[in-house]
Formats: structure tokens, sequence, C-alpha cells
């Protein structure tokens, strides 16, 4: 196997031991996790793009990191399971849902690009924009209890930072705006608060807009400056323009 098909499957592996439930089990785990930890070695080891980082150092903590991945993970499952009335059970989530499968890829990529891994997160974030539509990048900061309903066309850039309690539907896009130099540095991408809904092919572009806590954000808008908390930003089609209704 090549570097990318080892990597798809260290991912599935990984689901695999975090999720028994995508072996036909209900409880056990039968990923010996010796070889987990020899697969993701071996991964680190033979990157293209070798940092100052200690692989088998790296390698041992996101081993150690299972259970919290999985109470994380756990968390998302949740939030999937009471944001859509859909979802019957929350092994049909584990098992079909691309949300899921997205939030999941990235979680464990957060933690290896935190830990200093280069090229590897990216390319397992692209494994998941590959089977599902949805393009996170492995640097953005996500909280707790993330619901990605439906999720084909979402995309979360590098920078773009998200509370707890975020629902967010198909086509959202949380980018930059247009920049003129290639290693721009610093925020490009917009923080988006606690309990905050952003609903389908809604786009909020700059590092300096925010989206404060408890706010709606409707279909089909344009943000490039900040919204204050509890807002519902929606486009009145009567006007023709973008209004904003303060929820208190």
């Amino acid at each position: 196997m090549n570097l990318k098909e080892k990597l798809i499957a260290f991912i599935e592996l990984t689901l695999d031991s975090l999720f028994p439930v995508r072996l036909g089990l209900r409880s056990v785990h039968l990923t010996d996790l010796n070889t987990l930890e020899t697969h993701l070695l071996e991964i680190l080891d033979n990157n293209l793009e070798q940092t100052k980082i200690k692989n088998e150092r790296v390698t041992k903590a996101f081993i150690n990191n299972l259970p919290i991945l999985n109470s994380t993970l756990t968390k998302d499952i949740e939030a999937i399971y009471e944001g859509d009335p859909a979802a019957k059970s929350k092994n049909e989530i584990i098992l079909a849902y691309p949300g899921f499968q997205a939030i999941a890829c990235y979680r464990m990529a957060h933690y290896l690009i935190k830990a200093g891994v280069a090229l590897i997160p990216r390319m397992i974030t692209e494994y998941a924009h590959s089977t599902t539509g949805i393009d996170i990048h492995p640097a953005c900061s996500i909280g707790e209890y993330l619901c990605i309903d439906h999720g084909t066309g979402i995309v979360i850039g590098e920078t773009a930072i998200i509370g707890d309690h975020v629902k967010i539907y198909q086509g959202v896009t949380l980018g930059a705006l247009s920049i003129t130099k290639r290693e721009t540095s610093g925020k490009r991408h917009p923080t988006i608060g606690n309990n905050v809904v952003i609903y389908a092919q809604a786009i909020i572009l700059g590092g300096d807009t925010e989206i404060g806590d408890n706010s709606i954000i409707g279909g089909n808008v344009w943000i490039t400056n900040s919204v204050p908390a509890n807002s519902k930003i929606y486009y009145d089609n009567s006007s023709r323009a973008f209004k904003n209704t303060n929820l208190n």
C-alpha cells in the first residue's frame, strides 16, 4: 500500500476501535491498540514532510488520547441525534451520516496538527472531503457538540473558530476574504459563537467577522460583518434586503 492507502486504513481502523458497531458489535473493542500504534508510527515515519517532532512520542500520545477522542465524538453524535429528527438511532449516525464521518476525521487530524505533524492531518481531512463532500481544515478550532446536518458542500477554513452546540447545514462556507499576498498570516476566517444555527448556503467571510452566541443565520445570506448575540439574520424577499431581528 502507498502512504495514502495506509492512512485510510488507519483512519477506518481507528473508528472501528472507537465505535465497534461499525464491525457489527455492540461493545467489544477487538482492535489491538498496539496494531493502531504500529500503523500510525509507520505513517509518521514515512511522512514526506518531517518536522522536529518525535514520531514515537506523538504516536503514543495519540493512542493515549483515544478515550478523550471517543468522549468528544460521542458528544457530537448526541448533538446530531438531538438536532436531526430523521436520525432514528445513534448507530445510524455512526454508520450512515457523512457529517459524523467528517467530524471524526477532523478531530483525529486536529489532534495531530496541534502536535506538530505536517501533511498527514490535511490528508486525513481530505479523505473525509472526498468521501463526504465536507471540507474542514484540520487547523480550525471546533468546540463540543457539533451538528452537521446533510453536510454536502460545507467549507470550514483554516483559522475559523466554532463554539459549542453549533449546527451547520449543507453548503455553508466559513471562508476568507480575498487576499493579495500569498503568505498572509493571522486570522482569515470567521468566529462562530455558542448555540448558533447556520442554515443552508450561508456564506460567512473574514477573520474579523464574529457571529454572536445564540444567533440564527438564515439560508443564502452573505455576511462579512460581525453579528451581535441573539440575532436572526435572513433575506427578506419583500424588500430584497437582509434583515437582522433580535431574538430576545
